[in-house]
Order: C-alpha cells, then sequence, then structure tokens
C-alpha cells in the first residue's frame, strides 16, 4: 500500500512500519494503485487534473471520505465514485 500525507507521512511511518510506503509526492502513491482512497481535506486534492489521475490509476476509482468532488461530474468522466456518507443519486 502507498500513501501520501504531508503532515502525517512521517507518523503513518512509524506505525506501519515496512506495511505502508509513505511518498513524499502525492503523484508517487498512484504508483501501480488500483484506486485512489480519499481521507484528508488538504487544498492540494482538491482540484486534481482528473484526465491525468484516471490515466495513473490502474482502475478508475475513488472512495472519498472527505466529499470533495462531484459525484456526477466523476462519474461522466468515467470514474466509479464513492463519497463516504453521502447517498448515492
Amino acid at each position: 500500500m502507498r500513501a501520501y500525507d504531508p503532515a502525517a507521512g512521517d507518523e503513518a511511518k512509524r506505525l506501519f512500519g515496512e506495511t505502508i510506503t509513505v511518498c513524499d509526492h502525492r503523484d508517487d502513491a498512484l504508483e501501480n494503485a488500483d484506486g485512489l482512497v480519499i481521507v484528508t481535506e488538504w487544498n492540494e486534492f482538491r482540484s486534481p487534473d482528473f484526465p491525468a489521475l484516471k490515466t495513473a490509476l490502474n482502475e478508475a476509482v475513488i472512495f472519498d471520505g472527505r466529499n470533495l468532488y462531484n459525484p456526477d461530474q466523476l462519474r461522466q468522466m468515467g470514474f466509479c465514485y464513492y463519497p463516504i456518507g453521502r447517498p448515492l443519486s
């Protein structure tokens, strides 16, 4: 598993050790990823390059625990988008 968090990366390394790769850049966390899970609201995650994101992922799947994105828009772009805690339309 690969992860990126500019504030909690060192703590994640300490807690999870070798079971997780904490990346120095958000895009590095996408390498060989089957999907994306958003669990933070950092500004750098609010407006990604969605076409590049779709290309980088093995599967165009996003689980969004912060509800940062418009579900209809992402589905129109070909993503399987799961907004956590928000009703699916």
